[in-house]
């Protein structure tokens, strides 16, 4: 589309207002419903409970030593808590001024909070200024937070509407234009605006997002919504056409999240004449979070990733309903508690109250399998009469967004319980984005469940990558990688990596590793992932422990290997430190070829 043609449909369009959020326009009778709602019972619980705990609490300080502490430590997480928390007693304060009218409280301490938010000496994070900017342009950075910021202040003004003081209203849209608009025509382009993941989305469409609820002049939404749009095909191009959201489940959520949100607005404002979800390629990527979770809330975390999925039902409901027939309404059970959002954001957590609908939910995702061809992951979901069981495995390359070195990565699950694991996401620190990134455990293949050849680990590149030789999912479900060019290693000349699931009463997983060297490598391990201790139960057997019994078994050949069981530990996404253990099988004489094979068993 033409920027004119554009121009042409921005200048028919209806104005902002309350319709946007309410088919019927009334905001009253929608909270009123909604505070004694069955369906949002638990979020208005947990909305009020939180009300609660700020009560009597002073708005927290975003100082200048919490400020500079990334620049002199790499560590994010001081600030950032200060400033997550400030956006959470945001966003209470937002939804129990709209749940209880009558009380005056609430608004009070929303007015305080926004105004104490636009007074804020950026809404960027210290980790995404460059270390040499200075205080009389900051204004020109755009990041993650500070696009979601002015989004969320631009919703909160819409929805709140006269309730608030004109003169706050005209702030928020005066530091709309000073942090996001202006700088976004007049000192872009950004990086970001051309990127094929998330921050593509979440800043041009927060962005874009905020201007059709604040901008009046026709030729300057205009320019941003067509710089908008630009960047959301940037985005959508990161996708193949299977849908897979490299960056992980989260991710999905986060960017796919944001493009939603702001594709629903624009197609409300143009009256349906753009429209995303007219595009096969949007509804395949709407369906990635049914195939994802392979067990109950337990998903196949690759990459920066959580290995237990919540889902924002507000999001998947619309976009169930905006893909009848194709994306399914998720089980109850996985809903997104108010809290589970670490960082406050306003988007979802607004729209879970707005976008959730009341209904028949299905008790437990249904037995799925999926080959993500243009991923290389296969993701399979078995309920069986002894319970749900997942296995998840990939391919790929070694330079994907949120990148591990993980190819032939495998995830194994069972009854709720991890038992072959993917670390996922670790703390994000300076150097966790820097040139050691692979030096920790999560990230590094020395952290996955995949050989280690002559002491060597898989590298990071685009040409580190595997083939997928043969992809089935159906009865029994089977991937076979060629993982040779996934090393540095001079002398190996072939590895192929093979597995089969088979799908019975009590599953099993069948994995093969077959090599070639030239000459004979001074070793080789196969390493196994995992948060159970193993226990070594005779010579080519290892239970990995249930934590209420069973397990699985896994079944070795012991006159070619040999297993090592070692604990480790790193720090997890939230700065705690966990515990993992490699299962690790020595090979006792490797030689110029060999086959070494494993069969997971549960029990």
């Amino acid at each position: 589309m033409t920027k004119q043609e554009l121009l042409a449909i921005v200048r028919e369009m209806k104005p902002a207002g309350s319709y946007l959020y309410y088919p019927d326009g009334d905001s009253a009778a929608f909270w009123t419903r909604a505070s004694s709602s069955g369906h949002l019972k638990p979020d208005i619980g947990e909305i009020r409970a939180e009300g609660q705990r700020l009560d009597g609490q002073a708005v927290p300080e975003l100082s200048e030593g919490l400020f500079s502490l990334f620049a002199r430590t790499g560590s994010r997480l001081e600030y950032e808590r200060v400033y997550f928390e400030r956006r959470r007693r945001l966003n209470t304060y937002v939804f129990l001024a709209l749940l209880e009218p009558g009380d005056c409280q609430p608004l009070e301490k929303l007015e305080e909070m926004l105004w104490a938010v636009c007074e804020e000496y950026t809404w960027c994070l210290p980790a995404h200024l460059p270390p040499e900017h200075q205080a009389a342009d900051i204004d020109r950075y755009i990041d993650l937070f500070s696009s979601e910021t002015g989004f969320a202040l631009s919703e909160i003004s819409l929805l709140l509407g006269e309730r608030l003081p004109p003169r706050l209203r005209s702030r928020i849209r005066q530091e709309a234009e000073r942090r996001l608009f202006r700088p976004f025509l007049e000192k872009g382009p950004y990086e970001w605006e051309t990127a094929r993941h998330n921050w593509a989305a979440v800043c041009a469409g927060s962005i874009g997002a905020a201007a059709l609820l604040s901008v009046d002049d026709p030729v300057s939404l205009t320019e941003i919504l067509y710089r908008t749009e630009r960047s959301m095909r940037c985005y959508l191009e990161g996708f193949g056409e299977d849908g897979a959201c490299l960056e992980g489940l989260g991710y999905w959520n986060y960017g796919f999240g944001y493009f939603t949100y702001y594709s629903d607005l624009l197609r409300s404002r143009s009256g349906g004449k753009l429209d995303a979800f007219s595009n096969e390629k949007v509804r395949q990527i709407a369906r990635f979070q049914q195939k994802c979770f392979i067990d109950g809330g337990l998903a196949a975390n690759f990459s920066d990733s959580l290995p237990r999925g919540y889902v924002h039902m507000g999001l998947s409901h619309y976009l169930a309903e905006v893909c009848p027939g194709e994306v399914e309404r998720p089980p109850s059970a996985l809903r997104a508690p108010y809290t589970e959002d670490h960082c406050s954001r306003f988007a979802p957590a607004v729209r879970n109250l707005l976008w959730a609908k009341p209904g028949t939910e299905q008790a437990a995702w249904p037995a799925a399998s999926s080959y993500l061809p243009d991923a290389a992951w296969l993701l399979s979901r078995h309920v069986s009469g002894a319970g749900t069981f997942g296995f998840a495995a990939k391919g790929g390359h070694n330079a994907e967004p949120h990148n591990h070195n993980d190819l032939g990565q495998f995830i194994l699950t069972g009854r709720g319980e991890v038992f072959l694991a993917d670390l996922g996401s670790g703390e994000y620190t300076a150097g966790y984005f820097g040139a050691g990134r692979y030096r920790y455990d999560c990230n590094g293949s020395q952290g996955h469940s995949v050989p280690v050849i002559d002491g060597l680990n898989q590298s990071a590149g685009r040409q580190f990558s595997s083939a997928v030789l043969h992809a089935s999912a159906g009865d029994t479900d089977e991937l076979t990688l060629d993982l040779t060019l996934a090393y540095r290693t001079a002398g190996l000349k072939s590895l192929i990596r093979s597995f089969v699931w088979r799908k019975e009463r009590h599953p099993r997983l069948e994995l093969w590793d077959e090599y070639r060297y030239g000459g004979i490598p001074a070793s080789w391990t196969e390493r196994f992932v995992t948060w159970r201790k193993p226990e070594i139960l005779r010579p080519g057997a290892v239970l990995l422990p249930g934590s209420a019994g069973g397990g699985a078994e896994v079944s070795y050949d012991s006159g070619a290997v040999e297993p090592e069981i070692t604990p480790h530990l790193y720090r997890d996404h939230f700065g705690r430190e966990q515990v993992w253990h490699s299962l690790d099988f020595h090979a006792l004489q490797p030689g110029s070829g060999g086959r070494f094979a494993f069969t997971f068993q549960f029990l």
